[in-house]
């Protein structure tokens, strides 16, 4: 199985060394996933629902932390981002400092092997990693595993799970998420028609740890 907005695991550091490099002679901070409007779509629920300013809020995969940025140019003073490539985090970090963002956390860590002090989040988010997760060639079944484990280890009970997906279904990450956590909203999403059909290419929902 591929796809062409993920590149296979061992590119993934390649691809970021290659943003950062950009970054560095052109201060361009690389590609948005799934556009500025999946950042609009985060940042509106998450003031729609009142969502305290101080919340702890996780990026699982962050990449080039933009998302982040644009939350505490939203007001939001607890934002850390995790991934588990260095190049990303290097990135990110470029990007924080030419924002003049040095609250935002940033740290090297693998989500499906988190370390103990990754835990008490409020807010997860995730754009796609859960995608790139389903899409490695290695047991790509137990990764998803891992990952729903890793979520309910750091997401505090009641806690907010965004998920942005161009992989899966509403009906697929239902069940993929269903042990520990409930849908609360699917957000709405850019849709597509082919054949006479219309249908979603993005899938956006917001879970609630149970």
């Amino acid at each position: 199985m591929s796809s062409p907005f993920f590149p296979p695991d061992s590119s993934w550091d390649a691809a970021y060394e290659r943003e950062l490099q950009t970054f560095q002679d052109i201060g361009d901070t690389g590609e948005i996933w799934f556009g500025e409007e999946s950042m609009v779509r985060i940042i509106r629920w998450l003031e729609k629902h009142k969502v305290p300013l101080d919340s702890s809020v996780l990026d699982i995969g962050t990449g080039n932390g933009v998302l982040l940025v644009e939350l505490a140019k939203s007001g939001y003073v607890n934002l850390t981002g995790i991934d588990y490539s260095p190049s990303a985090i290097q990135l990110s970090e470029k990007v924080r400092e030419k924002e003049g963002m040095p609250n935002i956390k940033l740290k090297v860590e693998d989500f499906l092997a988190p370390s103990a002090e990754l835990s008490g989040f409020d807010i997860c988010i995730d754009k796609g990693t859960f995608d790139a997760v389903s899409l490695d060639p290695g047991d790509a079944v137990g990764k998803r595993k891992l990952y729903v484990g890793s979520l309910c280890r750091v997401l505090k009970p009641e806690g907010f799970f965004l998920i942005t997906s161009c992989n899966w279904t509403k009906e697929e990450l239902l069940n993929e998420f269903r042990e520990g956590f409930e849908i609360l909203e699917e957000l709405p999403t850019p849709k597509f028609c082919f054949g006479g059909r219309i249908g979603n290419s993005v899938t956006a929902l917001v879970f609630q740890r149970k």
